[in-house]
């Protein structure tokens, strides 16, 4: 887990902690105490759902981009082994043909 992630996890269980203690100390009725954690932890757990969906799809554009650039990387090396390929035949007929580089 990167930097970016364990602060933003940190973040959200330290948020969540402090709500549930704040409404837990909160002078008020059991049925109302009950009532208010559970909408909190329901909202809580909609915003971890719609952060993991953007890490997901975070990592799936990453995951895509990287892919692609290796790609690119795979074809130049092709492209320059080819050349290399070609320049050593082109070589190796000179020095049959007794001519200089």
């Amino acid at each position: 887990m990167n930097r970016g992630s364990s602060n933003l996890l940190a973040f959200v269980v330290g948020a969540a902690t402090g709500a549930i203690l704040g409404i837990l100390y909160a002078p008020d009725k059991g049925s109302n105490t009950r009532d208010k954690l559970s909408y909190q932890l329901d909202k809580y757990k909609k915003q971890l759902e719609d952060l993991l969906e953007d890490l997901v799809n975070g990592k799936m554009e990453v995951s895509s981009m990287a892919k692609e650039e290796s790609k690119k990387v795979v074809s130049d090396a092709r492209k320059k082994a080819e050349q290399l390929l070609t320049d050593v035949d082109d070589l190796i007929g000179q020095i049959k043909s007794g001519e200089k580089a």
